[in-house]
């Protein structure tokens, strides 16, 4: 029999027990954290909050009277509005995630093994009867850095190879060119290489890993000086402000653990008809909160598993992007 902690709460409808998977709690910075922004909108909607840090989960084959299925230890928090003391664990205890009602993904890249079994694990929980928002098999199909391909309308001059030769013709071809991993996170290593630099060899060879190793290279583009935008699809929806990242001096990164500076601004026609197009299409393969990386009126990336900018979208413009997804997934469970 399923275990379900949902109950209804008087003039509040349905409470659900959603559950967050996210990395380990003691690595939150809740100032900007679009997990513990997500966990906050959803102790508000009168809902109770479970997080499930990813070293926690597993599966187990049902046998000898053991129920079997995807599992993971289930702390129940309290959230508080103090950045610096954000929650109180009230209780931790290991359960098939089927017990709970849904569960939010929200996990930084990089997408690598690990994130691969975290997805498999999910996609299990969900064959079990469990909501996974986004759904396993989206995050896996959706690369942050690779999925532009897919819009090749929208994206700026773009190469993505391990192939020194073919780096290096790109370089010559669009003389200034930014450089980087395909599966890196907000530090990664990104390298702004013009066609005469004299380390334009090292930057490859090391990026590459002498040709061992997948990266995108991308045309420069000088709009990065006005920031490199987070748009916000939630349920298929646009979010009509984004997150400006802007570099600060001398840096190409725009994200904010590179030091980039996060202003919140209304979104461009540009960058709305960019949003518009992929928002629909993105939540019918169960992509149910997206970020948009768009540099001018490019794409640079799409984002599925971290919806970083909620937080200070709220805090400089007063939309609540992390209420409106906590909506969205009451909707998708059948409340409102």
């Amino acid at each position: 029999m399923q275990l379900s902690f949902a109950k209804e709460i008087s003039g509040k409808g349905v409470s659900l027990a959603l559950g967050f998977v996210v990395d380990p709690l003691a690595s939150r910075h809740a100032f900007n954290d679009p997990a513990v922004a997500l966990m906050r909108a959803a102790q508000s909607h009168g809902h109770e909050v479970f997080a499930i840090e990813t070293s926690s989960l597993g599966w187990r084959k049902p046998e000898d009277g053991h129920p079997g299925g995807c599992f993971g230890e289930l702390i129940h928090l309290h959230l508080r509005p103090d950045d610096h003391d954000w929650y109180r664990e009230t209780g931790r205890a290991w359960r098939p995630l089927r017990s709970l009602d849904a569960v939010v993904v929200c996990l930084e890249p990089p997408a690598d093994g690990e994130f691969l079994a975290v997805t498999w694990l999910l996609e299990r929980a969900e064959a079990e009867g469990l909501r996974v928002f986004n759904r396993p098999r989206a995050l896996r199909e959706h690369s942050e850095k690779i999925a532009i391909a897919e819009f090749p309308q929208f994206a700026p001059s773009t190469v993505i190879s391990r192939d020194p030769s073919r780096l290096h013709e790109f370089i010559d071809e669009q003389r200034d060119v930014v450089v980087k991993p395909v599966d890196g996170g907000a530090k990664v290593r990104v390298f702004r290489v013009h066609r005469n630099d004299p380390n334009r060899n090292v930057v490859v060879e090391t990026l590459t890993d002498n040709g061992r190793r997948t990266v995108i290279a991308q045309r420069y583009l000088p709009a990065i000086a006005q920031g490199d935008k987070r748009i916000l699809l939630i349920g298929g929806k646009v979010v009509p402000w984004c997150l400006a990242r802007i570099p600060r001096a001398g840096e190409t990164r725009g994200s904010l653990a590179a030091g980039g500076t996060g202003v919140a601004q209304e979104l461009s026609p540009g960058e709305r008809a960019i949003a518009e197009t992929l928002g629909p299409l993105l939540l019918k393969r169960g992509l149910l909160i997206v970020g948009l990386d768009v540099i001018g009126d490019a794409l640079t990336g799409i984002n599925v598993s971290h919806p970083a900018g909620l937080a200070e979208i709220r805090q400089q413009s007063g939309f609540d992007a992390a209420g409106a997804t906590i909506t969205a997934i009451e909707h998708a469970c059948g409340i409102s």
